[in-house]
């Protein structure tokens, strides 16, 4: 990823970054650190259902991941 992009999209060395094929070209987009924290407090009072499809959503990313990593 050329530096000027890393640098407006704040991508380091360990970033998280959502990569998707679309079409004919690819969308790179970093990914929280960590979405539970991130999206707390979206909800008022939060809810502990939103917090567990997060935490299964960030599980199945990281299958998802080894996979295609190999």
């Amino acid at each position: 990823i050329p530096k000027e992009i890393r640098e407006r999209l704040e991508i380091v060395p360990g970033k998280k970054l959502l990569i998707k094929a679309e079409g004919d070209h690819v969308i790179i987009k970093p990914l929280p650190d960590d979405p539970v924290d991130h999206f707390c407090g979206i909800f008022e009072g939060g809810s502990s259902l939103t917090k567990a499809l997060l935490y299964e959503r960030r599980r199945e990313r990281k299958r998802e991941s080894k996979k295609t990593t190999g």
